[in-house]
């Protein structure tokens, strides 16, 4: 007899053995939870691979960016009304029916305007009435700059907004309370135009802060269409009402402007730094530049431009706040003088358009105030695709003042056929106001955003990311005394036919263009060096020593 072992007798041994054998076939035929097939899952929702393909600092930048649109959306909404509701003010009468306790002459055919622009002086007062605030506007403007400078843009911009709502409404509110004194609308254009002045240069800094200069004009092209966006929001709302109680035509943009302005108080961010973002690279090497100042790549005034982030970051960095510059420094930065006294005349002949157009186009093709606010629009969207092709055109070939020029040359036989055959049909007009909207606000959109961003950055400025501020201050504010200028000449003349309006328009458009021949002159030159530099670069490739 064998050892069983352990004193167990060998059959229970074998028994044990048979057992262990059998668990473990059991368990290998027994599937195991880490081989079990898995449920079927979708893959990643549309949705979320759109928002993961962006950064964190992409979705700021685009935030920045649509707020920044909006605010200046709702300033020049505020705008507009005046322009729709200057037909209503005065308009022929003798169609309507008069209420029987009216008192008017039977013979008077604007019973039914409102006092005091019910005269044969009509144009004049309405002029006036602009002109107020436009003049409030162009000398604000000069100030506004320096005041951006020292004061935070998130509190500067909120209450310019919330108080420019507040005017706005009081001057439609003058309906309600029955009010017929000139000086009453006049003052209250000229604070509303004072308190209009704080967004233009706090908008553009703002956006210069968060974005480089490579793609700028392409960017700021697509940006600058809240003007366009903002005139079409001003004529379409003001004209559901102009007709009947006109007040609410700039009662209703004045309380969006004004909740708009406490919007921006709660989200605005001035730099990328606060919340932690990268501030955007510079496209090209400052050194570099500096070593090669006669790179076309360059172009014939930027080539001593340095980028506003980097300003930033370095003040930040060395923990001292670099000090604001004065006027008379802004001014010697090469180009501004030029490209201000030319966006005076670019700038005078669009805001004529925008103040006059839909009393044109009532007097002259005899549609009622709504049809002819409608209608005015299209000058609007002709400026929302002029400042995108401005800005890729002047992205693509690196020539700003060129693209303005050109497009100034030929806005110039476009106004000029559009007074005398525009009004013919309905379908020439509606092209050649589109036409016209993009020839005319073409250079003035990319004059006032990335020209004004890329002076505003400029290397003299030794990273002086403060600067922004007054430079575009001074550019706008200079194109604001073409703005005042344009609609007071267009009250004035006026009355001797509209002829000698349009006149008027293609003078000051031919002016803007003469302006900018020294800066089209120094382009033209750096685009003959890059073609010859590229050209013997070919030569060298193609001949090896």
């Amino acid at each position: 007899m064998g050892l069983a072992g352990a004193g167990q007798p060998a059959g229970h041994l074998n028994h044990s053995r048979q057992c262990r054998g059998l668990c473990r076939l059991r368990t290998l035929r027994r599937p195991s939870s880490r081989y079990r097939p898995r449920k079927m899952r979708s893959s990643l929702a549309p949705g979320v691979w759109f928002l993961r393909a962006f950064s964190r600092d992409s979705w700021f930048r685009g935030f920045i960016l649509l707020l920044t649109f909006l605010i200046y959306a709702c300033y020049h909404m505020s705008r507009k009304p005046i322009s729709i509701v200057k037909s209503r003010l005065h308009q022929n009468c003798s169609e309507l029916v008069r209420p029987g306790n009216d008192t008017h002459d039977p013979n008077d055919t604007t019973w039914c305007s409102w006092s005091p622009f019910d005269k044969d002086d009509y144009k004049e007062l309405l002029g006036a009435v602009d002109n107020a605030f436009l003049v409030a506007y162009a000398i604000g403007m000069f100030i506004s700059g320096i005041f951006g400078e020292r004061l935070p843009l998130r509190y500067y911009l909120s209450a310019g907004m919330v108080l420019s709502g507040l005017f706005t409404s009081l001057f439609g509110l003058g309906y309600f309370w029955n009010i017929h004194m000139l000086w009453y609308f006049v003052l209250i254009q000229i604070c509303n135009g004072l308190v209009q002045t704080t967004g233009w240069p706090s908008v553009v800094t703002c956006v210069g802060n968060w974005f480089g200069k490579g793609k700028r004009g392409f960017i700021m092209g697509i940006w600058n269409s809240h003007t366009s966006v903002g005139n079409i929001l001003g004529s379409l709302i003001a004209g559901v009402w102009v007709n009947q109680q006109w007040g609410l035509s700039f009662i209703v943009p004045g309380i969006i402007t004004a909740i708009m302005g406490i919007v921006t108080f709660l989200f605005l961010i001035e730099y990328p730094e606060d919340v932690d973002c990268t501030p955007p690279q510079h496209h090209g090497d400052p050194e570099k530049e500096r070593d090669n100042p006669e790179d076309p790549a360059n172009g014939p005034y930027s080539h001593r431009e340095s980028n506003v982030d980097i300003a930033v970051s370095s003040s930040k960095e060395q923990g001292t706040e670099p000090e604001a510059i004065s006027f008379l420094g802004a001014l010697k930065i090469p180009g501004v003088i030029e490209f201000s006294l030319c966006l005076l005349f670019a700038k005078l002949v669009s805001y004529t358009f925008l103040y006059w157009l839909p009393l044109y186009i009532s007097n002259v093709a005899h549609f009622s105030a709504k049809e002819a606010g409608d209608l005015s629009t299209l000058f609007d969207v002709g400026g929302i695709i002029g400042g995108i092709m401005a800005g890729l055109i002047s992205d693509y070939t690196n020539s700003r003042a060129t693209t303005c020029c050109i497009m100034l040359i030929l806005a110039a036989p476009m106004m000029f056929l559009y007074n005398y055959v525009g009004q013919s049909g309905i379908a020439s007009s509606i092209v050649m106001l589109i036409i016209c909207g993009v020839l005319v606000n073409g250079p003035y959109a990319l004059i006032t955003t990335a020209v004004s961003a890329d002076l505003g950055t400029h290397e003299s400025l030794k990273g002086n990311a403060k600067a922004l501020s007054t430079v575009t201050a001074i550019i706008d504010g200079t194109g604001s005394i073409g703005a005042a200028l344009g609609p007071l000449l267009a009250g004035l003349i006026s009355p001797t036919g509209w002829n000698n309006v349009f006149y008027m328009l293609i003078s000051a458009d031919v002016l803007a263009c003469l302006l900018l021949c020294r800066l089209v002159y120094k382009e033209i030159l750096a685009w003959k060096l890059s073609r010859s530099r590229s050209s013997g670069s070919s030569l060298a490739l193609t001949h090896p020593r």
